[in-house]
C-alpha cells in the first residue's frame, strides 16, 4: 500500500529523523466564474490524471457545504470519480468532517471505494463542520452538545478493521479493508489525538498556519506506535501558485485571495477571475487573509523553489500537500507541473 503512512505495520518507537517522502495535492474542486460544476468536476479529474504523471503521491478532496465555488460536497462520490479517471495515484479525503456523518456510513462509503480501487484510498478525518452552523444543522438534523469525535474515530476504525464474527454491526464491504485513516487539524487538539491513537497527522497550514510548529512538535513528541503506524508521519499543507514569472503568479493568485476575503466576510461565491485590483478588500481583511495564506510558495520556478526549501527546512514534514485555486484550468495545470518539478528536485537531493 505504498510507503510511509500507508504501511500499516507496527514497529518499535524511533526518534523523528525528518526527510520528506512524498508530495501530494489537495483539490477543493473549485468552480470558477463562467464554469459549470460539471466542468469543474471534469477539471479535477483532468488535474488528477496529470498529477499522476508528474509524480504526485496522493490526490485528496475536501468536504465543504453550501459554498457555490466548491463542487466536492459529496466527497466520497467525487473521490470515486477521480479514482476512476486515474490508475495508480492514491485518492482520498482531506477530509471528511466526521461530526456531519454516522461513522458506519463513512465506513461503508470508503470500504466500497477501497473495494473498487484497492490499495489507493485514504480517509482523512476532520472535526470541524466544514460549513456554517445553519448548514451543519441541516446536515446533522440534531446537534450534539458534547464532543464525540474521538469516540467516532475509534468506532470508524473498528468498522474498517479485521472481521469480528461476534460484532452485531458490520460495515459491508468495509470490514477488513484497513483503509488508512488520518487525523486532520489546525490546532493542537488534532495533533494530540493523532499522537495518542498512533495515526498519521495532516495540518491545515495552507489556511491556518499559526499553530503549525507547535502542533508538529506536540505530535512528534507524544506519538505512540500503534497497529496502524510505527512512527510519527506528519503532512503539512502548503499553498502554491507557480507561473513563469513572479508577476504572473501574483496575478493568478488574486483569484484565491479575493475568494478567501469574500468567504471571511460572509460572501462566498464562485472563484473570481484574476484581477490587478483588490481594492474591494479592506486593509484589515487583506492582512488577515495574507496571514492565513502565508504558508505558501508563490512565484516563478526559482521563487517557488526557494520558498519551498525554506518551509521544508523549518518544519521537516514527512509529506507536503500542495493546494491552490487558479481560475484558468491550463494555468492551474502549469502551476502544479512547476511545483512537481520543484518537489521532485528536492526529494532527489534528499535521496542522494
Amino acid at each position: 500500500m505504498g510507503h510511509g503512512a500507508d504501511k500499516l505495520v507496527p514497529l518499535r518507537r524511533r526518534a523523528y529523523v525528518g526527510g520528506m517522502q512524498h508530495y501530494s495535492i489537495l483539490d477543493l474542486c473549485p468552480v470558477p466564474e463562467g464554469v459549470t460544476p460539471a466542468q469543474a468536476l471534469a477539471n479535477s479529474a483532468d488535474l488528477a490524471r496529470h498529477a499522476e504523471g508528474w509524480g504526485y503521491h496522493r490526490y485528496w478532496l475536501a468536504e465543504h457545504h453550501n459554498m457555490p465555488g466548491i463542487a466536492s460536497a459529496a466527497t466520497a462520490v467525487v473521490i470515486g470519480h477521480v479514482a476512476a479517471a486515474t490508475k495508480t495515484i492514491r485518492v482520498g479525503a482531506g477530509g471528511i468532517m466526521l461530526p456531519n456523518h454516522a461513522p458506519l456510513v463513512v465506513a461503508e462509503q470508503f470500504g466500497t471505494l477501497e473495494t473498487l480501487y484497492p490499495g489507493r484510498i485514504d480517509l482523512g478525518l476532520g472535526r470541524a463542520p466544514g460549513t456554517d452552523m445553519a448548514t451543519a444543522r441541516a446536515l446533522r438534523r440534531h446537534m450534539e452538545a458534547g464532543d464525540e469525535f474521538p469516540q467516532d474515530v475509534l468506532e470508524l476504525l473498528g468498522y474498517l478493521g479485521p472481521d469480528d464474527p461476534q460484532a452485531r454491526i458490520r460495515a459491508v464491504p468495509a470490514t477488513g479493508t484497513q483503509v488508512p485513516v488520518w487525523i486532520l487539524g489546525s490546532s493542537l487538539y488534532g495533533a494530540q489525538l493523532a499522537a495518542y491513537l498512533g495515526l498519521p497527522y495532516a495540518f491545515a497550514s495552507h489556511f491556518a498556519p499559526a499553530l503549525l510548529g507547535a502542533a508538529l512538535e506536540t505530535y512528534r513528541a507524544t506519538f505512540r506506535p500503534s497497529q496502524w503506524l510505527a512512527k510519527p508521519y506528519a503532512m503539512m499543507g502548503v499553498g502554491v501558485c507557480a507561473a513563469e514569472t513572479d508577476a504572473e503568479a501574483e496575478f493568478l493568485r488574486s483569484s484565491q485571495i479575493l475568494a478567501f476575503a469574500r468567504l471571511r466576510t460572509g460572501r462566498p461565491g464562485l472563484l473570481p477571475r484574476p484581477t490587478g485590483d483588490l481594492s474591494e478588500v479592506t486593509p484589515q481583511a487583506m492582512a488577515e487573509v495574507r496571514q492565513a495564506m502565508s504558508c505558501a510558495a508563490v512565484g516563478s520556478p526559482d521563487t517557488v523553489r526557494a520558498q519551498m526549501a525554506a518551509l521544508l527546512a523549518e518544519y521537516r514534514p514527512d509529506e507536503v500537500m500542495l493546494t491552490g485555486m487558479i481560475h484558468d484550468h491550463a494555468a492551474r495545470l502549469r502551476s502544479f507541473e512547476i511545483a512537481a518539478e520543484v518537489m521532485a528536485e528536492h526529494t532527489a537531493l534528499q535521496a542522494a
